[in-house]
């Protein structure tokens, strides 16, 4: 079972996505991540976007640290009402409504963001499945809504190549733990 690290909802469990079809990022994983995030000072006051949320555990540990704004994309019917559910207890916990969730495929959540929409932060933890290709396509679509320091997370298995990043971004660190691997990447 998943839970929330630190921060003020800190301690409280997030439901799981019942299935096979989502593999949740490990608690060690996501302590690194967010211990990292904090140390480059881009969580607190952030706008944050958590695309292929799965249960939204990234988004909401964003949330439950200090971020502004949440958004959890999740399209599988299942997951997003996982999200759902996470998202009402932190915004419980919080005592307003910071995370949001949109039951939509990634690339028209994208497509439907107004030219002045901008994030601080961004994850994607796309299904294995995926193929570089249609990564590279999503990231371009994201590259025109990062705030000027952003920095976006895709998380892949380590086996997977690194990520085509668009002209507009550019990838500064990556980290492997064990059968996870992860590429932080900024706007260029």
């Amino acid at each position: 079972m998943s839970r929330i690290i630190a921060g003020a909802a800190g301690g409280n469990s997030l439901t799981s996505v019942p299935g096979t079809a989502t593999r949740p990022t490990t608690d060690r994983v996501k302590e690194a991540l967010f211990s990292r995030l904090e140390s480059l000072a881009v969580i607190d006051d952030a706008r944050v976007l958590d695309l292929y949320a799965g249960s939204g555990s990234l988004g909401i540990e964003g949330a439950s640290r200090g971020a502004r704004s949440v958004e959890l994309v999740e399209f599988d019917a299942r997951a997003s009402d996982v999200c759902q559910r996470n998202a009402d207890m932190v915004n419980q916990v919080l005592g307003r409504k910071t995370v949001s969730v949109h039951r939509s495929k990634v690339e028209s959540f994208l497509e439907r963001a107004g030219g002045d929409v901008l994030w601080d932060l961004v994850f994607l933890d796309p299904p294995y499945p995926l193929d570089e290709a249609a990564l590279s396509a999503v990231l371009g679509k994201l590259a025109p809504h990062l705030d000027e320091g952003a920095v976006v997370v895709v998380e892949r298995s380590s086996r997977s190549a690194e990520p085509g990043w668009p002209e507009a971004m550019e990838c500064f660190s990556d980290k492997k733990y064990g059968e996870t691997k992860l590429w932080f990447a900024e706007p260029a």
